[in-house]
């Protein structure tokens, strides 16, 4: 979807937007890889903005309606699942309206006005629409809300392939001098977006790149499909070789076992020999390679997670062709450069200049971490014990880190109410920011479980900033990872008044749904305030226009709050202001918290090297065509032995279940940009007194209430003067010696 709604880090399922967790090399869901199974659905690539000169009324680009009828999400349409039908109508109705506007070529700000309605009307179908399919529990309202996704889906393939808009965007573009530089920049990124779904091509290879749209988003579905269809599996007998702790995440089977006794005699009896059957997708996978003590298990369980579905061999393949082939048609050398041309990084080779530099500058720090770890293992399992094989490394690390730092995840948690952490959250705003974040009651029908909150930001002088939903509790059919959803961008509808943004925040937090009495592990915490980051990038930005609503940006750019919100999970002076005892209200203490760090960097740069490394595999998957002799699969295990410490096990697969290859596709380095931004901003803003005033307001000024519309590396330069970025070969490359120091720090 070029212009009009949201496409980057999504499944293109029918241009919608979907999650799947990643499955990586070995446990991938470690803390450092949790970060990366975070998404957030408005975390794309709609890069427009509209015109902020309103000297002219325009009726027609006037339509406003009334949120105080009771709807879900407090859209009037939504009173029940039919409700989504007149929604989409509507929307299309008054989008049709508006392009016949277009067509007649009024002013370039008037053009700009114009198709900031019309994204922020199709927008308000499709966010609304996804996150109810997502989350709501009603089977009737999700299944009418995947008919309007469909319906207004098709409808923005004939808004992108519009030569009325292409036309008088390109006129725009000619006569939009003495505009603002944020409308200047909307309009450009309107005709550039466009172009990249093919507009400006010959009939010929615009079919041919819709043939491949399609192709693709078929490909992914079936990648999709076939890792829930095809999880693997891996019997183990006799059921004692299995932890008591992992018997919830396990099925029991039986097999016979004759009777010596009864054969005798004579009979055909037999007996039946109980055991257990485990189902390698993602998260058990993870358990079972931390906590089974059992090498023989491990290892089974390692290589069969790690050699499906096999079927996605084939697909990815597949999919790299595609997406390569789409690619040379738009002019491009690979689908690498088409992803990053538009990003800070702007082409492959700065991608990988930086990933190199990340490789060279871990090595050495994880080559220790690795000796350290096989020294345990030896004094743990005799000189008998070897090395460290790829389904040793998560067990012996958490027996190490418990080892080390003597902590009990039940104490930890005991300080983490969810209720607590909530008024951690509004600490938070109300010592950065002056914003009070206050709970208001939701109308009938606005929300879609009984447990959701509502929350609104509200400064003292400004008034109401926006409001935020949270939706924190796990339940059957749900979304089942965390994630930030745009329901409605902010953006500025007259001089007088502004639409405030509407975001909610999704997690699956476990067990009683009592606030006070459900408790977080800290990486459970982590998750919260980064996805929390994202939130208040959309509710804080002011942009003029909908297109470039908070994170609404760049992908090497939009995760940057995200990770650097991460540090207040960790900051003592934070977490001492709320992470209270939940029985005698006593503050965490500072040694505990010393020793959550401790455990959290042991081995932090093996856990960067993994990153590293998965981006290397995207963006060479994604690079020059074609691949080397053996496909994906070589093309992993020589990235594997150049750029981390571990081997790579023949026969294995991991790509086939790495689901951001499709979600990231050749931007997956962006977590690893953001990564190092976010620590030159807190040691260079935040760190020295993280909840100043002064921190939040230079971040909230120079930075969040911008959303998308300025350049980021004009929004970077200004927030850390003195060198957050590099500049290489027509990109931009972060400074990495912030998270470097931090590394030194932690050694």
């Amino acid at each position: 979807i070029p212009f009009l709604c949201l496409k980057k880090s999504t499944i293109p399922y029918s241009h919608s937007l979907y999650y799947h967790f990643p499955h990586s090399d070995q446990i991938e869901c470690t803390k450092t890889n949790r970060t990366m199974l975070r998404r957030t659905l408005a975390l794309t690539v709609a890069r427009n903005k509209t015109v902020q000169i309103f000297r002219h009324n325009l009726p027609l680009l006037r339509r406003r309606r009334n949120f105080s009828t009771t709807g879900l999400y407090g859209i009037p349409h939504l009173k029940s699942p039919n409700g989504f039908q007149s929604f989409v109508d509507e929307a299309i109705q008054r989008s049709g309206e508006l392009v016949s506007y277009i067509s007649t070529k009024p002013s370039a700000s008037e053009i700009m006005r114009a198709m900031d309605e019309i994204s922020d009307t199709v927008c308000s179908v499709v966010d609304s629409a996804e996150l109810c399919r997502q989350t709501h529990p009603n089977r009737e309202f999700v299944e009418e809300a995947d008919k309007a996704s469909m319906k207004i889906n098709e409808y923005l393939h004939y808004l992108n392939t519009s030569h009325d808009i292409y036309d008088a965007v390109k006129k725009a573009e000619l006569e939009c001098h003495m505009l603002s530089e944020e409308t200047q920049r909307g309009i450009k990124s309107l005709r550039v977006d466009m172009e990249r779904g093919g507009i400006h091509l010959c009939p010929e290879k615009l079919d041919r790149v819709n043939k491949l749209d399609i192709e693709i988003s078929h490909l992914c579905r079936k990648y999709n499909e076939n890792i829930i269809i095809d999880p693997g599996t891996v019997d183990i007998y006799p059921s004692s070789r299995f932890p008591k702790n992992l018997h919830h995440l396990v099925k029991p089977i039986y097999k016979s076992k004759p009777s010596l006794t009864k054969d005798l005699l004579g009979s055909k009896d037999t007996l039946k020999e109980k055991g257990f059957r485990i189902t390698t997708d993602s998260r058990t996978l993870d358990s079972v390679l931390q906590l089974s003590s059992d090498d023989e298990i491990r290892k089974m369980v390692y290589i069969r997670g790690n050699s499906v579905p096999h079927a996605n061999v084939d697909v990815l393949q597949r999919l790299i062709s595609a997406r390569h082939e789409q690619a040379q048609i738009m002019g491009c050398g690979s689908y690498a450069e088409l992803a990053v041309k538009p990003n800070l990084a702007s082409s492959p080779k700065v991608v990988m200049s930086f990933l190199l530099e990340m490789s060279k500058m871990v090595q050495e720090k994880s080559t220790e971490e690795l000796k350290l770890l096989s020294k345990f293992k030896r004094e743990k399992c005799g000189q008998a014990g070897g090395d460290i094989r790829p389904w040793d490394e998560a067990y012996y690390t958490t027996m190490m880190k418990s080892s080390v730092y003597k902590l009990d995840s039940s104490v930890v948690a005991s300080y983490f109410s969810l209720s607590n952490c909530i008024e951690g959250l509004k600490v938070l705003v109300k010592s950065l920011f002056g914003v009070i974040c206050h709970k208001i009651p939701l109308a009938p029908g606005e929300s879609w479980d009984p447990q959701v909150l509502k929350l609104c930001l509200h400064h003292p002088n400004e008034g109401d900033l926006g409001y935020l939903y949270l939706d924190l509790y796990s339940r059957k059919g749900k979304y089942p990872g965390c994630a930030h959803f745009a329901i409605k961008g902010g953006r500025r509808i007259s001089q007088t008044e502004y639409q405030l943004p509407i975001v909610a925040l999704v997690c699956n937090f476990s067990g009683s749904r009592n606030p006070s009495a459900v408790r977080l592990n800290h990486w459970e915490v982590e998750t919260l305030f980064h996805e929390f980051g994202h939130a208040l990038h959309s509710l804080l930005s002011r942009t003029d226009y909908q297109h470039f609503s908070g994170t609404r940006t760049v992908l090497d750019f939009a995760e940057i709050p995200s990770n650097l919100f991460e540090y207040y999970a960790w900051d003592y002076r934070v977490l001492k202001t709320f992470a209270k005892h939940y029985s005698t209200g006593d503050e965490i203490p500072q040694k505990l918290v010393e020793s959550m760090l401790g455990a959290q960097n042991m081995f932090a740069a093996t856990g960067l090297q993994r990153q590293i490394f998965y981006a290397l595999v995207d963006q060479t998957l994604f690079g020059e065509q074609p691949l080397p002799l053996g496909g994906s699969s070589s093309v992993v295990a020589e990235l594997k032995r150049q750029h981390t410490n571990l081997e790579h096990v023949d026969g294995t697969h991991w790509e086939s279940r790495f689901s951001h290859l499709l979600n990231y596709g050749a931007g997956y380095y962006s977590y690893l940009y953001a990564k190092c931004f976010a620590a030159t901003i807190w040691k260079k803003v935040c760190k020295e007194d993280p909840l100043s005033p002064i921190a939040g307001s230079a971040l909230r000024t120079k930075f969040l209430q911008h959303g998308g519309a300025r350049d980021p590396s004009a929004i970077l330069n200004d927030l850390v003067p003195d060198g957050i970025c590099k500049y290489y070969d027509g990109g931009i490359i972060p400074d990495i010696s912030s998270l470097c120091e931090e590394m030194e720090e932690h050694q």
